[in-house]
């Protein structure tokens, strides 16, 4: 699960405006409720990336084990 909660994630169109916004106007960050919400929710992908990466590691090691007799 690639996810960044609290980052934007632009489209190319979006991408490319920004070279030429001078000001800055165009920065939109993703947003809470409040700062526990936020917390709850980079905790949450937190948990989720470390919980891809066992299964992935479990997996890798089953197909060592099964290759290796």
């Amino acid at each position: 699960m690639e996810r960044y909660f609290l980052f934007a994630n632009p489209s190319l169109l979006e991408g490319m405006s920004r070279v030429l916004d001078i000001g800055a106007t165009l920065n939109e960050y993703n947003v809470s409720l409040s700062p526990q919400e936020s917390d709850i929710a980079a905790i949450k992908s937190d948990w989720s990336a470390v919980g891809s990466d066992i299964e992935s590691v479990i997996e890798e090691e089953k197909c060592r084990l099964t290759s290796n007799g």
